[in-house]
């Protein structure tokens, strides 16, 4: 009879804990396994903000129409202006005024008075800034320093009639509101908004307004998370709280996969007695994986559920929002559409405490980032990092990213910052 080695059961503290997965090897993973909605919509222009572009928009039109003057100044002919260091003296014949056609010729060794905006007259390629010339009645002086062409706008230098000017799968952005209007569009076909169904689990959990027993505790989480979905302009089906049964949890993933893109749960992915997640998962769906070397976070479980792509974010509060900002959001970006997404950089920062890591993991502290009087990016935890205290988050205004490799960070050590400004 061949001996059998005991199973370990995996710890929150196991350094290199088994089948336990890299942050950055799970993100792969999800990005890779999810896949964009695929529907549109036709929005009206001022609805179009925050949505994803489902097709390239091509102009209509050049813009600007026509070849103007980008100052209030005096439209001249590049030919009459003297050489450098000398002056001369043109007349003004006339004004031309924005939005109103000229039809007037610039007749040589003369100027017209422009305004901003204004059609550049025939036969003049050059509009001088009023502040520098020096006018007398109706003559102004110019020296010799102007070159061919400047403050001259063309026409279709911003945009040029069949070009492709906003890119399928690009996020609107309010500059993006204003290119559009400024190509006269009253609507624009954007990627239908994907559905998350979105649900927490534990006895010992209750809502907002309820009556809480000692032992209770009030649902954080399903409000967090609804207000960062709805950040991204995603449509929630908030199904509540479910208790920890099997045979809720098996109805509560039947109804959250029918007409949603994804799920959303917290709680019931760890090792507890009560947490049923995973064994109700193998008879729903498949699981990927369901441990990743990150704190807080590790208990994350990745996989489908009637097809649809299933999220089990831990229990605790700052892990649910550390791993929907680190795993979920990419994924949900993916599936929105966006290929042209605004950046939320890292940079570096100087720690100004001590911050104890073990190597083996990636550890997310929150932290307050702000510069030194000499300019420089320092950055310190916003306190005890416990991953139940919620209001870490709440004080914090960036991410302090320490890699797997990194172990214990000593005052003045340079630590990778991740701002909240862009993200969240």
């Amino acid at each position: 009879m061949q001996n059998e080695t005991p199973a370990h059961e995996s710890s929150c503290t196991d350094r290199n804990e088994f089948g336990t997965l890299r942050a950055d090897e799970a993100l792969q993973r999800i990005v890779a396994a999810v896949k964009p909605v695929t529907g549109y919509e036709q929005v009206p222009l001022p609805d179009a903000l925050g949505r994803v572009f489902h097709a390239a928009v091509v102009s209509p039109i050049d813009v600007p129409a026509h070849t103007n003057s980008a100052v209030d100044g005096y439209a001249i002919n590049a030919d009459d202006l003297p050489a450098s260091g000398r002056t001369a003296e043109l007349r003004i014949t006339g004004t031309i005024l924005a939005g109103k056609p000229s039809g007037v010729r610039l007749p040589t060794s003369q100027t017209l008075r422009i305004m901003t905006g204004a059609p550049l007259p025939e036969g003049a390629d050059t509009v001088l800034m009023q502040e520098h010339v020096e006018r007398q009645g109706d003559v102004i002086r110019v020296g010799g320093r102007h070159k061919r062409g400047e403050n001259v706008r063309k026409a279709g230098e911003d945009m040029q009639t069949g070009e492709a000017v906003l890119n399928a799968g690009k996020l609107c952005t309010p500059a993006d509101i204003g290119v559009l209007a400024s190509l006269g569009l009253c609507e624009v076909k954007v990627r239908r908004r994907p559905r998350v169904a979105l649900f927490s689990t534990g006895d010992e959990i209750h809502d907002i307004g309820e009556l809480r027993p000692k032992s209770g505790i009030f649902d954080s989480n399903r409000y967090t998370l609804t207000a960062a979905l709805g950040r991204l302009g995603i449509e929630v089906r908030d199904l509540g709280i479910i208790p920890d049964d099997k045979t809720a949890l098996l109805e509560a993933l039947s109804r959250a996969a029918h007409h949603s893109d994804a799920i959303i749960t917290t709680g019931g992915v760890s090792v507890g007695e009560a947490d049923y997640i995973k064994a109700v998962l193998a008879q729903t769906g498949s699981v990927q994986f369901w441990k990743v070397a990150i704190k807080p976070g590790r208990p994350i479980a990745f996989g489908r559920v009637h097809g649809i792509t299933f999220f089990g974010l831990p229990g605790n509060p700052v892990a649910v929002m550390v791993t929907f900002y680190r795993f979920v959001l990419p994924a949900l970006e993916k599936i929105m559409g966006i290929t042209e997404k605004t950046l939320a950089p890292t940079l570096t920062a100087i720690s100004t405490g001590r911050i104890r890591k073990k190597a083996g993991r990636t550890e997310i502290q929150r932290g307050i980032l702000y510069r030194s009087e000499q300019s420089l990016w320092q950055v310190r935890t916003t306190g005890k990092q416990g991953s139940g205290i919620l209001r870490s988050m709440s004080l914090a205004n960036a991410f302090i990213i320490l890699p797997d490799e990194c172990g214990t960070v000593e005052p003045g050590d340079p630590v990778t910052v991740q701002p909240f400004a862009g993200l969240m």
